[in-house]
């Protein structure tokens, strides 16, 4: 088995997912411009089902599994967005979804998880320690692990993004997708390269979890310690295995992005774009807001926001603190 997508994949996953997942609007944010320093357009994952662009890559991969594969029921690990998309695709087609979460997810998420029907285990452990226990008891159960972000089928479910965008602002000239496995961007990268080879991909990653960024200046995978940083979503110590290489061959640029440009993201989208938008989603326009990505006035450029899920009380403080 391949273990990148294609064009033809991610064409195929448009297909298989066209009937249950929303095709989110690209929207123009007038007001944030001209501190961005570019035309500005959103891509609002956090109005998708779940709030999230992660049941796109989910359900790609449990429609793709045969019955007898799924019977016993469909497991993973997750910061809690992949958790809800699996959940979202386990009740779906009627299966279990079990979900193996960090301990430090937010409340909100859990809560997602669990009405949609799914088991929750709650996991003290960073990620590769959660991901053994996902497949041990995967085996021991016979269930279906599905990979967040190590799945080709998931990558492509992802890249129906980079599909939508193109055919929504055919002339759009930069993407700006946040960094943290490395599934999302490796989908839309894939997408986007493979049909428009002159749209610039920039990554944007928290400058606490700086992995991606040191990896293709080590020119190769490096792991760094796990530090805490708001983005949760994007909170990982080493870079995906099958998504680095993809990254290295279509992502042009990787950002850093401190924390406090995190939140002025988040505050921007709130204030002047009337999107509430988790951390790891805002990386994309507080870049911008930064500086940290040289852009032209007339450049038109696209920040995905990849998800909507954070406890409201953390963002009313956040709202507050900021003014």
């Amino acid at each position: 088995m391949r273990n990148y997508p294609t064009i033809q994949d991610i064409r195929e996953a448009r297909e298989r997912l066209k009937p249950h997942v929303r095709h989110t609007p690209l929207l123009r944010a007038d007001k944030i411009e001209k501190a961005a320093g570019c035309q500005l357009y959103l891509k609002p994952e956090t109005l998708q089902i779940t709030g999230a662009f992660k049941i796109r890559g989910a359900l790609n991969k449990a429609l793709s599994l045969s019955r007898k594969e799924i019977a016993n029921g469909i497991i993973a690990t997750s910061s809690g967005n992949h958790a809800q998309g699996l959940a979202y695709a386990a009740r779906m087609l009627g299966v279990k979804a079990i979900l193996v979460l960090p301990v430090t997810t937010p409340k909100i998420k859990i809560e997602n998880t669990k009405a949609l029907g799914a088991e929750v285990i709650l996991f003290d452990g960073d990620t590769a320690a959660r991901w053994k226990r996902v497949y041990e008891i995967a085996e021991e159960n016979k269930y279906a692990a599905v990979h967040a972000f190590e799945d080709p089928i998931v990558m492509a479910g992802q890249g129906t993004i980079g599909c939508e965008i193109l055919e929504d602002l055919d002339d759009v000239d930069t993407v700006i997708v946040p960094v943290g496995g490395g599934g999302l961007i490796s989908g839309i990268a894939t997408a986007i390269k493979e049909t428009k080879p002159s749209v610039r991909v920039i990554g944007a990653e928290p400058a606490l979890t700086p992995k991606y960024f040191h990896s293709r200046i080590n020119k190769e995978r490096t792991s760094l310690p796990l530090k805490n940083t708001i983005a949760d979503g994007l909170r990982l110590s080493v870079p995906g295995q099958n998504p680095y290489p993809i990254i290295e061959k279509y992502v042009d640029e990787i950002v850093l992005v401190d924390d406090e440009h995190i939140i002025a993201g988040m505050r921007a989208l709130a204030k002047d774009a009337k999107l509430i938008a988790e951390p790891a989603a805002s990386i994309g326009v507080g870049a911008l807001l930064a500086g940290s990505i040289n852009v032209k006035t007339d450049e038109k450029v696209c920040a995905v926001l990849s998800g909507g899920n954070w406890d409201l009380g953390d963002l009313a403080e956040i709202y507050n603190v900021a003014g």
